[in-house]
């Protein structure tokens, strides 16, 4: 089967219909394929939506040459082409790979809405030196099942339509294609653990067994079986742990077992964000966050977001804009656009409207101003006498506290 096909199957069965394909388009040799194999499949398909996205990361000389020439590759196969700037925090104590990995998808998610698909250009060679690197690091099941062919992503699905498919197969249909490609020089740089897998370690077990990444292909399909068993097991008891809020109940937790537990934590969290916590972290979240003193505030802050307690519930929070600073002037029948993505806000006239918050006309003598800083402010419900501080009838309505009131409300 020729790669174009093969390509073409598997986009075929993993893209709902009316769904948008997402290219993330570095520029190297697997994303420069991936570009065009969905550039052709559009020409059977006129009506798909495409979108290259390009993440800037600037952690070489070459980036903004980069950045301009994916984007005239992208024009001359008629893709719509974006552009997201990334700064990465060096000093966290992370790898820069996984820092670029983690920044990469996470700009990435912006552009992925509901039914949309997310292609990346990850190919077999890349899936033996995740698995590798999995083993390097003494992960379990999980870990060692490396990279699925497809997975929820954002709002839509993540795609790998070249993982069962050679570099050397790649670049033969480049080739034959005459297309062009970007050489990252960091990619020769064996300091970086991935480079040094693959230009020291995995050519030399491949002279010995020409197989090997078919078999390590073999062995991460059985362990992603296995953690696909698992979640199919323990669904109904993850399901009865969540409230409304997808927020996880602790006291629930405590009562099965630390694997148990740790496995049901991870499935909850799988559903929230494709960056999973380490066995430390996991740790830290139950023995800091799950089990911290009763009046405390705990949070755990991850890559992707945060994990916070609140009402005998851990919740998960997504990384949000800083809003403290926000504020705009609320005028009957104007919405206002919040920040964030956070939805919409209007002031009605309740004798039209059934509202869902009632605000007396008497409250209204100045402007009306929506901010996201409340502290030391006070608030008068109406029908009721006095005012409070709404720090105090936050807690009166169970409202979480700080950003975990965005997000849940």
């Amino acid at each position: 089967m020729s790669l174009a096909q093969h390509f073409n199957d598997t986009l075929r069965c993993h893209l709902p219909d009316g769904g948008r394909v997402v290219i993330g388009f570095s520029g190297g040799v697997d994303s420069r394929v991936l570009l065009h194999l969905a550039a052709l499949y559009r020409a059977q398909h006129p009506n798909l939506e495409l979108l290259a996205v390009h993440v800037h990361h600037g952690l070489s000389q070459y980036a903004d040459q980069w950045l301009e020439q994916c984007q005239l590759w992208a024009k001359a196969e008629q893709i719509p082409f974006v552009v997201e700037h990334v700064s990465l925090d060096l000093e966290s104590g992370d790898s820069v790979e996984q820092l670029a990995r983690d920044a990469r998808y996470q700009a990435l998610t912006s552009h992925v809405n509901k039914g949309d698909v997310l292609l990346t250009g990850q190919h077999l060679d890349d899936q033996t030196e995740t698995f590798l690197l999995a083993l390097k690091r003494g992960s379990g099941p999980k870990g060692l099942s490396s990279m699925a062919l497809s997975a929820p992503f954002a709002s839509g699905k993540l795609l790998r339509p070249l993982l069962d498919v050679a570099r050397s197969d790649i670049e033969d249909f480049a080739h034959t294609q005459r297309l062009a490609w970007l050489e990252d020089d960091s990619n020769q740089d064996t300091r970086f653990d991935r480079n040094f897998l693959r230009h020291q370690v995995v050519p030399v077990i491949k002279e010995r067994w020409p197989s090997f990444s078919k078999a390590v292909r073999r062995s991460a399909r059985l362990c992603a079986k296995q953690e696909q068993l698992l979640a199919e097991l323990l669904k109904s008891e993850l399901e009865a742990c969540l409230n409304s809020f997808q927020g996880i109940e602790i006291d629930a937790l405590s009562r099965g077992s630390e694997l148990k537990r740790d496995q049901l934590l991870r499935m909850w969290l799988e559903a929230q964000t494709p960056v999973l916590p380490s066995e430390i972290q996991l740790q830290q979240l139950w023995n800091d966050v799950a089990l911290a003193k009763p009046d405390a505030n705990p949070n755990l802050v991850l890559v992707s977001g945060s994990i916070r307690r609140f009402k005998s519930h851990l919740y998960w929070v997504a990384q949000q804009q800083d809003v403290t600073q926000w504020s705009k002037t609320l005028i009957t029948q104007a919405p206002v656009l919040l920040p964030d993505s956070l939805g919409e806000l209007t002031l009605v006239n309740s004798i039209e409207h059934n509202s869902l918050m009632t605000l007396s006309r008497s409250a209204l003598t100045e402007p009306l101003t929506v901010i996201f800083e409340p502290e030391g402010l006070f608030a008068h419900p109406y029908g009721r006498s006095g005012s409070r501080k709404l720090k105090k009838l936050f807690q009166e309505y169970q409202i979480p506290s700080c950003s975990a009131a965005e997000h849940l409300f």
